[in-house]
C-alpha cells in the first residue's frame, strides 16, 4: 500500500509540475513549453520506469511497528495534496527557469526543448524522492537497484532524443550547447536537492 501511494505520488506531482508549467505560459502569453510528442514521451516512455521501481521498494525498518491506518481514509488526503502542489511546484519553477532561459537566447524552439528536457530529467530525479518518507542518506542510494537503472534507462531515452539527429526531427527538439545543456541538468536537480534537505530536516 505504501509503495502504490508513493507511486502515485511520483505520477500526480510530476503531472502538476507539467500543468503549472502550461498554466504559467498561457497566463503570460508566452509560447507553450511542451509539443504533444512531448508529453507522450515523458507519460509513456519515461515515467513508467521509476514508478514500477517505487513499487519494488523494500519495506522499512519499524514499519509494522506503526499503527494502522484508518480504512475509510483515502489517498488524496489534504496533506497528500499539500505535498503534490508544492513538489509539483518545485519541479514546475526549475522547468520555467530552463524555459526562460532558453527563450532568451535562442527563441521559442530552444525554450520548449530546454523546458522538455528539463521536466524529463526532473521527474527522473523525483522517482528517487518519493522511494520514502525518508532522505536518500538514510535509504542508500543504492538500496534499490530497480530506482537506478529506471533512472539510468530514461537519461538514455531522453540523451537519444537530444542528441540522434533522426530523433531531434521526430520529436521536434532543437540541439542544445554545453552550456545550455548544463542548466537544464542544474535545473533538473534543484527540485531534488531542495526536496531531500527538507527530508533530512524533518525525517
Amino acid at each position: 500500500y505504501r509503495n502504490i501511494k508513493n507511486a502515485i505520488q511520483f505520477l500526480l506531482s510530476g503531472n502538476m509540475a507539467g500543468i503549472f508549467c502550461v498554466l504559467y505560459t498561457s497566463f503570460r502569453g508566452l509560447p507553450l513549453p511542451f509539443a504533444p510528442v512531448h508529453l507522450l514521451f515523458i507519460n509513456l516512455l519515461t515515467d513508467s520506469l521509476p514508478a514500477i521501481a517505487i513499487g519494488m521498494e523494500r519495506g522499512e525498518e519499524g514499519l509494522l511497528q506503526e499503527g494502522p491506518r484508518d480504512p475509510k481514509e483515502g489517498i488524496l488526503t489534504k496533506a497528500f495534496v499539500r505535498i503534490l502542489l508544492v513538489q509539483g511546484g518545485m519541479i514546475g519553477a526549475a522547468t520555467m527557469w530552463a524555459y526562460g532561459l532558453g527563450l532568451a537566447e535562442g527563441g521559442p524552439g530552444t525554450a520548449s526543448t530546454m523546458a522538455f528536457s528539463a521536466l524529463t530529467l526532473a521527474r527522473r530525479f523525483h522517482g528517487f524522492n518519493c522511494r520514502s518518507r525518508q532522505s536518500l542518506v538514510r535509504l542508500g542510494l543504492g538500496s534499490n537497484p530497480y530506482s537506478l537503472m529506471a533512472f539510468g534507462l530514461g537519461a538514455l531515452l531522453l540523451g537519444a532524443v537530444l542528441f540522434v539527429p533522426g530523433l531531434q526531427a521526430m520529436f521536434d527538439v532543437e540541439a542544445l550547447s554545453p552550456v545550455q545543456t548544463a542548466a537544464v541538468v542544474c535545473a533538473a536537480f534543484m527540485p531534488t536537492l531542495g526536496i531531500q534537505i527538507g527530508k533530512m530536516i524533518v525525517f
